[in-house]
């Protein structure tokens, strides 16, 4: 779930300019110029065919629609990202391109593409993720996987569309069923049998690198097919569907009620004060609190003390922000529908309103309500909740079962990550995801799982906190040496050419300056048990 290319909210995706950052929304945060190459032998089984006779490939509901080779650097995608990333496509390296399109059912025709490196390949296969509703390939997250040997494919998840939109689904519940998994699957299994045609060998190692929504469909191959990928990094997952599309609708519904609303300026507002209320908790002032769990918050700290102003937050402003933080519950009943955000990411709340990004009051009005004067106003937590779970049961966008004893047993990696100051996708529903996995897999959980928090990053990225790592190369270094991740390193670009590094520590472990040396430097915090809140 990503906002779209119009959100501009406080200019925090304008610092995402370092080379080498793809990605970093759709499929995994990575430092692509200080990230090790994979290498690996690859033993052939028959010869391999040439690129351009893939376009005679028969496959199952198949239909191959382009087999050619692109050189090096000539690549030029259809269409800007779709999310404001830098992308530079002239560092590719030569590639096998073959498109397909895939129809399971009559009203299917998933498109996906399929990178695979003319020289070098490392053996690997890398499935990437997209976000929000997208109905097209997220070529952007493609180029970083390719640049490093890796065969990469995407998928359009079904349909033409944008982030927010959920029109293409009105009246056509396989396209859904599309989205919320076979498109993936399908992707999945074609790839793999293009690669062995290709190259006359299966891939030796299978990957899934995704955010968001493409966090989502990663634990949705956990779940549902656990032979598809070796290893899975699924960051801020929208595995919580429904509970999520009533958060997004909710969110809406306050931030831009005429009397209580909060405009973007106070938002900032909230996020400066939250900062300065947090800060200085884990020992370093920094503008990143390493867990803002341990810290209270009020809002009623910038109530407006006589007339309003810019400066403050009106009464009901504050109740609005309260609200929010709160999360969702059922009226009648009083349980929590989803918890709500941490403090620190406030901004993000605006890319909910109608000119940005409605992910939420597009699927309620669309899908459930079926009602195209369906407003958020109308939204009932109690009723309309439970409908949507009804009907979400074929389509399974919600993605929350939590026994992956399947996918551990065959030896499958599930690295779990995500920003603490999201106020997108709440931190705290992916470490109730992760919790919940942990009690029902038991023993294999704990030795095949890893969650990391990114203290001070937004949805995927962005944000106060070092938000760039590398999520690929993480889970490639688990599979091959068997011991899970202990330590991430992330770096965020500061002034000029300089950078901050910081360690990324398993949950519910956190990083503590050691005391000595720059606040800059990773090698001078460690991992350490958190503090009783």
């Amino acid at each position: 779930m990503h906002a779209t290319r119009g959100e501009r909210m406080s200019g925090r995706h304008r610092s995402w300019t370092s080379r080498g950052v793809i990605g970093v929304f759709g499929v995994c945060l990575v430092a692509g110029a200080n990230a090790p190459a994979a290498t690996q032998s690859v033993t052939r089984a028959e010869p391999p065919v040439s690129c351009e006779s893939l376009a005679s490939l028969t496959l199952p509901d198949t239909k191959v629609t382009r087999a050619e080779r692109v050189a090096a650097g000539a690549f030029t995608a259809p269409a800007p990202p779709p999310i404001p990333v830098p992308v530079d496509y002239s560092r590719l390296p030569p590639f096998c391109r073959v498109a397909a399109t895939i129809s399971p059912t009559p009203d299917s025709a998933i498109k996906m593409e399929i990178w695979m490196p003319a020289e070098g390949w490392n053996g690997k296969f890398v499935g990437v993720g997209n976000g929000g509703f997208s109905g097209e390939i997220w070529y952007f997250a493609m180029v970083e996987p390719l640049s490093r040997g890796y065969a990469v494919a995407g998928t359009d998840t079904g349909h033409a569309g944008g982030q927010d939109d959920a029109s293409f689904a009105v009246g056509h519940p396989e396209k859904l069923v599309d989205y919320g998994w076979r498109a993936v699957h399908e992707m999945t299994l074609k790839s793999k049998a293009i690669m062995a045609r290709h190259y006359g060998t299966a891939a030796t190692r299978s990957f899934w690198v995704g955010c968001s929504s493409g966090g989502r469909q990663g634990l949705k191959e956990a779940q549902r097919f656990p032979g598809d990928y070796d290893a899975i990094a699924a960051g801020a997952p929208a595995n919580n569907w429904v509970p999520l599309m009533a958060y997004s609708a909710t969110v809406q519904r306050l931030i831009t009620d005429p009397k209580g609303g909060i405009p973007p300026p106070a938002l900032n507002l909230l996020k400066e004060a939250a900062i300065a209320a947090c800060d200085a908790r884990d020992g370093v002032t920094d503008r990143v609190v390493e867990d803002p769990r341990s810290c209270t918050f009020d809002p009623a700290t910038l109530l407006c003390k006589a007339a309003s102003s810019a400066n403050c937050l009106t009464a009901q402003q504050v109740e609005t922000a309260r609200a929010i933080y709160a999360g969702v519950a059922n009226p009648r009943t009083g349980e929590t529908i989803l918890p709500g955000p941490t403090p620190g990411g406030e901004p993000a709340w605006f890319a909910f309103s109608p000119k940005a990004f409605p992910i939420g009051a597009n699927y309620w009005r669309d899908l459930v309500m079926a009602n195209p004067n369906w407003t958020v106003a109308s939204l009932d937590l109690d009723r309309d909740v439970a409908r949507a779970r009804t009907l979400d049961d074929k389509a399974e966008l919600t993605t929350t079962h939590a026994d992956l004893r399947p996918f551990f047993a065959r030896g499958g990696k599930l690295l779990l990550w995500h920003g603490w100051t999201d106020g997108l996708i709440p931190a705290q529903n992916t470490i109730d995801y992760y919790q919940s996995v942990l009690r029902a897999s038991g023993s294999a959980a704990t030795a095949s799982m890893r969650l990391f928090m990114l203290p001070g990053v937004d949805h995927c990225a962005g944000g106060e906190g070092t938000f760039m790592m590398d999520a690929l190369g993480v889970m490639d270094g688990w599979v091959q040496n068997g011991q899970p991740p202990d330590r991430i390193v992330a770096r965020r670009p500061l002034q000029g050419a300089t950078q901050r590094t910081r360690p990324l520590c398993p949950y519910p472990q956190v990083a503590r300056y050691r005391g000595q040396g720059s606040t800059d430097d990773e090698r001078n915090f460690e991992c350490r048990p958190p503090a009783s809140r």
